[in-house]
């Protein structure tokens, strides 16, 4: 690997690792090393590639590292593999503490392939004894928005958040539909084209670019890969996309809402799974037995995510995604699934079939589905239903909720531990009718009626956006809680930690420490986007409006002395209506700012996590949007060259 890195011209190796901020690590080290006798030489041992001691208590670690306790390991992951950025060598890795502990996204993920792959292969051999490995695989799609770099650096918000905290919305966005799928901007075509070129070195098999629905955002997509694979890719891919983009003089928002009144962007996670034998379990087959198979995963992932919906909501929260969630073409914050109407049908006449009718033997031994074979058109004759958060869209799921910036790892690990549980389960539930004297086709199909029925409140193909879904899926028994320091309580669930640590995934100390980061994340993004709209408020557009109200104060003052009384009281109506309007807003933002800096200081003070993070989420956060919709009015009202922001007409449209 040395040899291989030193005639690419690098000079430094890295180990590359995934900590818990949703973004990735490294520390360079030069292969150079001193001889002893005034000289040096470039060495690169095994033990340097397969271990190192990067600084532990600087990253987020929820209570498992003091800051006196700094010591924690990356390890070596040799089934991704290694590359080279610039000068150095990056090398795929774990990170974990001293004590043993995953501080890392990667370490879960893996043991969550592993449990998932061993359950799954179990199951696969009711079918197929030959079939000794399941891989999980990922396609993952990623949007994003390109701004100017000028423009960038003349909102402080997008700089300090990632989002404009105010703004009002440009006459013209998204309504014309004239962005989607249309031609893409030159200077774009450009950056795209750089971008792949540096996928492709990179060896991220980035295969679809397109406009996406809201101006100035588009979306990139890879061809299927491996999980553990996909996940570093993309990790890699946002990284790589942010160095690309200066060299356009662009930047890449990888904020989940950016701008308000127009699409947000996400992350969609396209799931399957596969067998060593080149089976798709998604997939229906080409006889009946396989089709058994393929109803056999389809309905136990729906179990899982009937199970455990509060969880998989938890694992794709976050202050940034609650923005998008529900509006503008996302999924709405309740999980559920889309099957389409042929699937549907197929697991209503299962559940309502008899035993003789829906399972016969032939002569040679093969298993009969009694109401027919699933016609191989099923793979393109199931509609996508954009409202569904975790939708079957022919040989996959797709997992639709996922934040932007997030590691795609966080929603994976949740959803391969709960399918790994529930396949365990199965087996369970199964082998339990066998050891009462049921034979194992009788069997299969018994608990497979049992769980269609069961997960029944899971299904949904209607329109996600509707009041009447929300009253629905309450009615269901779904998790509707809205608040998201609130959401990330199902991971403390007992069922949850329970099935977590059962499957190995997670313990139930790296899962209470993870929620400590979780609501520590969503304390801090409040918190900065709160001190970052006061000092906007407070610094920037109260000394403009101020300016302006004087100037129309002016104004009246002239009339005033230019007419006679009755002409004067005619005239100067409107600047006065103005001048009182302004006066209101100017007072609310002020009294606004106010209030949120105490409601700061008095969640501040609360030690516990959780109750700091529900008083940000309640008494702080609110005031985000009341103090914006103010100065959203006041934008319209002053004069566009005192304005001292870009506006949204200027910063949506790239020429």
């Amino acid at each position: 690997m040395r040899m291989w890195a030193l005639e690419k011209g690098v000079t430094h190796y890295t180990h590359w690792f995934q900590p818990l901020t949703d973004g990735t690590a490294e520390k360079h080290d030069a292969f150079v090393e001193h001889d002893g006798a005034g000289g040096m030489i470039e060495e690169f041992s095994g033990k340097l590639l397969a271990q190192q001691e990067p600084d532990a208590s600087s990253f987020p670690n929820g209570g498992l590292r003091n800051t006196f306790e700094a010591r924690g390991y990356s390890a070596w992951d040799p089934s991704s593999p290694a590359f080279i950025v610039d000068d150095t060598l990056c090398i795929p890795t774990v990170f974990i503490a001293y004590t043993g502990e995953a501080l890392d996204y990667k370490t879960s993920l893996i043991r969550s392939i592993e449990a998932l792959s061993k359950a799954a292969k179990k199951v696969c051999n009711y079918f197929n004894e030959d079939v000794n490995k399941v891989i999980t695989y990922l396609g993952w799609k990623q949007e994003y928005f390109l701004i100017d770099e000028d423009l960038y650096a003349a909102r402080p918000d997008l700089s300090l958040t990632e989002r404009t905290l105010l703004g009002h919305e440009s006459a013209k966005n998204q309504q014309l539909d004239d962005h989607y799928f249309g031609a893409i901007p030159v200077r774009v075509q450009e950056f795209m084209k750089d971008l792949e070129i540096e996928c492709y070195k990179l060896g991220i098999p980035v295969k679809t670019r397109h406009n996406e629905v809201a101006p100035n955002q588009f979306e990139l997509a890879p061809i299927y890969e491996e999980c553990n694979l996909a996940n570093d890719h993309n990790q890699l891919l946002m990284s790589v996309m942010k160095r690309v983009a200066s060299r356009h003089y662009f930047r890449v928002l990888l904020h989940e809402k950016p701008f308000s009144g127009v699409n947000g962007s996400g992350k969609h996670c396209n799931w399957s799974m596969g067998t060593d034998t080149g089976i798709n379990l998604f997939s229906p087959g080409k006889d009946r037995e396989d089709n058994l198979r393929f109803i056999t995963f389809v309905v136990n992932a729906l179990m899982a995510v009937y199970k455990y919906n509060a969880l998989l909501k938890a694992s794709i929260a976050s202050a940034t995604n609650q923005h998008r969630l529900g509006a503008n073409e996302a999924p709405p914050a309740i999980i559920s699934s889309f099957l389409g109407t042929q699937i549907s049908e197929i697991l209503d006449k299962f559940e309502n079939s008899s035993i003789e009718d829906a399972i016969a033997v032939d002569d040679k031994k093969r298993l009969q589905l009694g109401f027919g074979q699933i016609p191989e058109i099923l793979l393109d004759n199931t509609d996508r239903n954009r409202t569904s958060p975790f939708a079957f869209t022919g040989n996959r799921f797709e997992f639709r909720a996922l934040g932007l910036s997030a590691n795609c790892g966080t929603a994976m690990l949740a959803l391969h531990s709960a399918a790994a549980y529930q396949l365990n389960q199965f087996i369970t539930d199964v082998e339990k009718l066998r050891s009462e004297g049921k034979s194992k086709e009788v069997a299969i199909f018994e608990v497979l009626k049992a769980y269609i029925k069961e997960s029944k409140p899971i299904r949904f193909d209607g329109n996600g956006y509707g009041d009447e879904w929300k009253e629905e899926a309450l009615r269901r028994g779904l998790d509707c809680e809205s608040s998201v320091p609130l959401q990330y309580d199902a991971y403390l669930k007992p069922e949850v930690i329970k099935m977590f640590d059962e499957t190995g995934v997670l313990s139930p100390k790296e899962l209470e420490a993870r929620n400590e980061v979780k609501w520590e994340m969503y304390i801090k993004k409040v918190q900065i986007e709160a001190r970052a709209l006061g000092d906007l408020s407070l610094n920037h557009i109260i000394p403009v409006v101020l300016k302006y109200q004087s100037v129309l104060l002016d104004n009246i003052t002239k009339l005033k002395e230019t007419f006679p009384e009755e002409e004067f009281n005619e005239l100067a109506a409107e600047p006065r209506r103005l001048v009182k309007k302004i006066a209101g807003h100017i007072n609310a933002v002020s009294r606004m700012v106010d209030e949120m800096i105490e409601a700061r200081k008095k969640a501040n003070k609360i030690t516990d996590m959780r109750s700091k993070a529900v008083a940000y989420h309640d008494h702080v956060a609110p005031y985000l949007d009341e103090i914006r919709d103010h100065i959203d009015h006041l934008e319209l009202m002053v004069d566009n060259q005192m304005w001292p922001l870009p506006k949204y007409r200027e910063l949506l449209f790239i020429r």
